[in-house]
């Protein structure tokens, strides 16, 4: 017996097969290209995610055999505009695009900020799915007067898997579409905006079922990303929270009750488990930052991270700020700008590697600091993401965040609890609560480093003089 998971992300699907104790059985991961057409401009082929899914389950069936369920994950806030044959219309909108600055201000000029937030727990911000609409609404009526339905990314792979129309809560959450607080479609938000509500999947719980693929087995609703990858690390209620060194940077608290930033500084969202929400910062180019770095250096990871470790913290007073794609928490700015400022000739390879690092790091703060504001402050990290294999780099982000941070055994958080929701759909788990408490197994333990988190305090306060002084200068 085993369950399948799938996360659909930015680069490549990665799929795992697991155990009913959370054992992975076996893994495997399809690649697929970005394509940026114009500055600030993220998108991709929807059948590109569909031909690697595709390849990702039949290896996973080769190794593991059939499974017991599917479960989905992906990346957020996509736009798949699909015609009355389910045929794409034109490239996926995706989550790091910025074009839709003037369509934010409109939609919350429509709404008036303070319904909005009301209703969706947000502000329009342009990587979501409903200014991605009226973009396209304005500079390309054409495609947009023959949309007659509209997918998520990983809602697309669904739709070609077993041919359903659905998406779940935690996914929807991120369209500026659905009344996160009632966990249903907002009519007084489509309607003001005037959106076809036929345009819109059905949404459901994670764990349900969503459809059945042609050799019968069921396919959970899933979860976006980052409601995945926390069930992946064990952050299924409020206590430890959920830090992702991804391509963006994510810090995710599961919390007590629906409570929304009253200056939607950071997201609230439905959480995977049926009845419950979350608060999450997002930063946009967390390891996306490191990875434009290596590119630039050509070394590698090792190597660099291994010169960085050779720096003091602080680095002399370098400061790196990280808004190379623009920004959402804490600034919700597409036209932010990262920067290096401080430097000296004393600043070598490994400076530079070091103060991105911490760069990061203070973005990552930035999002604790006000989530720590919607309810207590935990005790406990989670960490997952490609940048959580660099133990320097952990280092510095736990004494940044004064945390003590946890690895767990399985990396691939989000496709991990995608797979969860896949087995408590598949019933191999009476619910989400009980697979999380049979898999996760933490591994070890990363403590903030005393001496350096004086220094770092200091440092994090220079980061945040940085961004509006060099934002009077643009």
């Amino acid at each position: 017996m085993s369950v399948f998971g799938l996360d659909v992300g930015t680069s490549g699907v990665k799929g795992l097969a697991l155990d009913a104790d959370g054992g992975v059985v076996a893994a495997a991961e399809a690649g697929y290209p970005l394509s940026t057409p114009r500055p600030g401009w993220a998108e991709q082929d929807p059948e590109d995610w569909w031909r690697a899914a595709a390849v990702v389950l039949a290896r996973l069936r080769a190794a593991a055999g059939p499974p017991q369920g599917i479960g989905l994950s992906g990346q957020m806030h996509g736009l798949v505009a699909l015609d009355s044959d389910d045929r794409v219309l034109r490239p996926a909108i995706l989550w790091n695009d910025q074009r839709t600055a003037t369509e934010c201000s409109e939609i919350e000029a429509t709404l008036g900020l303070e319904r909005l937030i009301a209703l969706t727990g947000n502000r329009a911000l342009p990587g979501f799915t409903a200014p991605k609409l009226l973009w396209l609404r304005r500079h390309e009526p054409d495609v947009f007067a023959r949309i007659a339905r509209i997918a998520l990314p990983k809602d697309y792979v669904r739709l070609r898997l077993c041919g359903e129309h659905a998406t779940d809560v935690t996914d929807a959450s991120g369209t500026l579409l659905l009344d996160v607080a009632k966990r249903r479609w907002s009519d007084e938000v489509l309607d003001a905006l005037a959106l076809e509500h036929a345009w819109l999947p059905r949404v459901l719980e994670s764990p349900q079922v969503s459809g059945v693929t042609a050799d019968g087995v069921p396919v959970a609703a899933g979860a976006g990303d980052q409601a995945a990858g926390a069930l992946g690390v064990g952050v299924d209620r409020p206590g430890p929270v959920s830090v992702v060194l991804g391509t963006s940077g994510v810090v995710f608290a599961a919390l007590e009750r629906y409570a929304a930033d009253p200056q939607v500084r950071v997201q609230t969202f439905c959480h995977a488990i049926p009845g419950t929400w979350h608060a999450m910062g997002v930063m946009l180019s967390a390891a996306g930052s490191l990875r434009w770095l290596q590119a630039i250096l050509g070394a590698d990871y090792d190597v660099l991270t291994a010169e960085a470790s050779g720096w003091a913290p602080t680095t002399e007073g370098l400061t790196f700020l990280p808004y190379l794609a623009g920004e959402r928490t804490p600034h919700d700015d597409p036209d932010a700008r990262g920067s290096y400022t401080g430097l000296s000739l004393r600043h070598d390879r490994g400076a530079l590697v070091r103060a991105l690092l911490e760069g990061v790091a203070f973005g990552l703060r930035d999002s604790l600091d006000l989530i720590c504001e919607l309810g207590r402050r935990p005790a406990l990290g989670r960490v997952s993401g490609g940048g959580a294999r660099s133990e320097e780099w952990l280092r510095i982000v736990a004494s940044v965040l004064e945390l003590p941070l946890e690895r767990v055994a399985v990396e691939d958080a989000a496709a991990f609890g995608a797979a969860l929701l896949g087995g408590v759909a598949g019933g191999v788990w009476p619910d989400v609560p009980a697979a999380v408490a049979a898999t996760v197994r933490p591994r070890e333990l990363i403590e903030p480093v005393p001496e350096w988190i004086a220094p770092y305090q200091a440092a994090h306060e220079r980061f945040r003089d940085l961004y509006p002084a060099l934002r009077a200068c643009r």
